[in-house]
């Protein structure tokens, strides 16, 4: 029914930038709040950042200054900028958007498969 695809993770050195995307597809009437999370090895999952349909955002205290979360609502799209990263950064970090389907009133979560950011030191 709906697919959240994350791309853009990979290897970068402390200092550097990587740029996140999440598409989500499927039956959607609309998409509300979306977020990423992350999670660490032996670590819980993390809630990163979240932006609300009309752009509201809010981050953890530790990517303040650092992270920038935007989407794209005419294109069902979901982003974060990552700058200055840091090795302790490093995670697999997931979308989640609450998503209304055609025909339903209601929202429901939806998560993506995640995609890896390794910061090297």
């Amino acid at each position: 029914q709906v697919q959240l695809v994350e791309s853009g993770g990979g290897l970068v050195q402390a200092g550097g930038s990587l740029r996140l995307s999440c598409v989500a597809s499927g039956n959607i009437d609309s998409i509300n709040t979306m977020a990423w999370y992350r999670q660490a090895p032996g670590n819980q999952r993390e809630l990163v950042a979240t932006i609300t349909r009309g752009g509201t955002t809010n981050y953890v205290d530790s990517v303040k200054g650092r992270f920038t979360i935007s989407r794209d609502n005419a294109k069902n799209t979901l982003y974060l900028q990552m700058d200055s990263l840091k090795p302790e950064d490093t995670a697999v970090y997931y979308c989640n958007a609450d998503i209304r389907l055609i025909s339903l009133s209601f929202d429901l979560p939806y998560w993506g498969q995640g995609t890896q950011v390794t910061v090297s030191s």
